[in-house]
């Protein structure tokens, strides 16, 4: 027996892989229902009301249950949660799940006398009780996306301090003076609503940012290209002239260029801020070095007093109920270090799905990543060559990354940044080699 931890995109992914092959599984899942992060109304939920996809849903969802064509193509999140139910529904998933329940503990199974460890010992708790069971091999498919990272700031603030895993609406802004910290896709989300609403909004940007917008002559942006291979070198230069064409450079509207080259960091799925900053709605403000009262300095000298300050600061990865060791996770290390980003070295039994993030990689090349697991437990009881020489690849793995060759910003979130088209590669050969259909 399995375990699969979470019921989210992932969760759901890895249910339905284990399931098409045969493989008998119990999932957990704290929340009443499927759909993870994209259920609003789940306590974990870090969404607000006008969150959408930064891509496209042909190129996100999963292949064997396309999205529906009524769809928008950048749905919102209320859309998205009909969808993972509907997916659960279609394949009878939810059978499967124990909902409201926590995982308190994913542990090494004691082995007897001499004898090896064999399994994991999982304890949940529901409805008051606790309970510990074995298995064979965990899944944690808890998602990447709800531990807020927070920075400490340079000095004390007297106004309201909060992330954005806590920010719902607009109305939480209004007739506010609003600061917000961080320019990824959520932070221009963010300062886009706030615009309707606050009494002012300023957003402080640290590095620059490449800002990509949604659509070109009518069609999702990344449904465009690709079919043109191209070496990498001037795949960047050419994509990033094309960019600074349709949108300009973020210079022209107040803030940083960025030092580095185009797809070294995840892009800015939002041309609306760029407008709001030209219409002077959002003003653009430096790095903050001090806080002291309401008021806030900048980098560059300049200062203001501000009601709110916003982080949009990230997420870290966070699994308490696991030692760091047994995920191969090194202390002041900001991602375990893993095979393809989801297999231990040396372990396999225990997998971490969905630790992986790239420029449209979509739903499906996680269920990708989950069906190679799936297959891969599968094969290695049946001592099948192609798992026995994953087996081999990986305890000689040396950490090297699926980068493409791109030279990713050392950031947190890039730690387990991989090249698309690089990654999966890597997961379909493998999985023609397990058999895959």
């Amino acid at each position: 027996m399995i375990a699969v931890i979470g019921a989210g995109p992932m969760g759901l992914a890895a249910a339905r892989t284990l399931q098409k092959h045969g493989l008998a599984f119990t999932g957990f899942e704290l929340h009443t229902d499927v759909g993870g992060l994209w259920d609003i109304a789940n306590p974990q939920s870090t969404v607000y009301e006008s969150a959408h996809l930064i891509s496209s849903k042909r190129m996100t969802e999963f292949a064997e249950f396309p999205m529906r064509d009524e769809v928008a193509w950048y749905p919102r999140h209320d859309a998205l949660k009909a969808y993972f139910a509907d997916f659960a529904d279609r394949f009878d998933l939810r059978r499967h799940f124990e909902f409201g329940t926590r995982v308190v503990r994913v542990a090494r199974a004691a082995g007897e006398g001499d004898a090896p460890a064999a399994g994991w010992d999982v304890t949940t708790a529901a409805g008051g009780a606790t309970r510990t069971r074995r298995f064979a091999a965990v899944l944690i498919c808890t998602g990447t996306l709800h531990h807020p990272h927070r920075p400490p700031l340079p000095g004390a603030f007297e106004g309201r301090l909060m992330h954005s895993a806590e920010y719902k609406a607009s109305a939480d802004l209004a007739g506010q003076r609003v600061l917000v910290v961080g320019c990824g896709n959520s932070g221009a989300d963010i300062a886009v609503d706030a615009v309707r609403v606050a009494r002012s909004v300023d957003i402080s940007v640290r590095r620059g940012y490449y800002f990509l917008p949604k659509f070109v002559r009518g069609r999702p942006i990344d449904t465009l290209g690709g079919m043109i291979r191209l070496p990498r070198p001037l795949k960047q230069r050419l994509d990033a002239l094309i960019v600074r064409l349709l949108v300009g450079r973020p210079s022209d509207y107040g803030l940083p260029d960025p030092d580095y080259r185009l797809y070294e960091a995840h892009p800015v799925m939002n041309s609306l801020l760029l407008h709001h900053l030209g219409h002077g709605d959002i003003r653009p403000r430096r790095d903050v070095t001090r806080v002291a009262g309401r008021t806030v300095t900048f980098a560059d000298g300049a200062s203001a007093d501000y009601d709110v300050i916003l982080q949009a600061t990230g997420y870290a990865l966070h699994y308490p109920f696991i030692d760091r060791a047994a995920l191969a996770w090194a202390e002041g290390a900001p991602a375990p270090r893993l095979w393809l980003n989801v297999m231990h070295p040396e372990d396999d039994t225990l997998f971490l799905m969905g630790m992986v993030e790239a420029s449209g990689l979509g739903w499906q090349g996680r269920y990708d990543q989950a069906e190679l697991v799936a297959l891969y437990l599968k094969r290695l009881g049946e001592r099948h060559p192609a798992a026995l020489a994953i087996q081999r690849e990986k305890r000689a793995w040396r950490g090297e990354r699926v980068d493409g060759g791109y030279a990713y910003l050392p950031l947190d979130r890039m730690a387990y940044y991989v090249h698309k088209d690089s990654y999966l590669a890597a997961l379909r050969r493998h999985l023609r080699a397990l058999g895959a259909r």
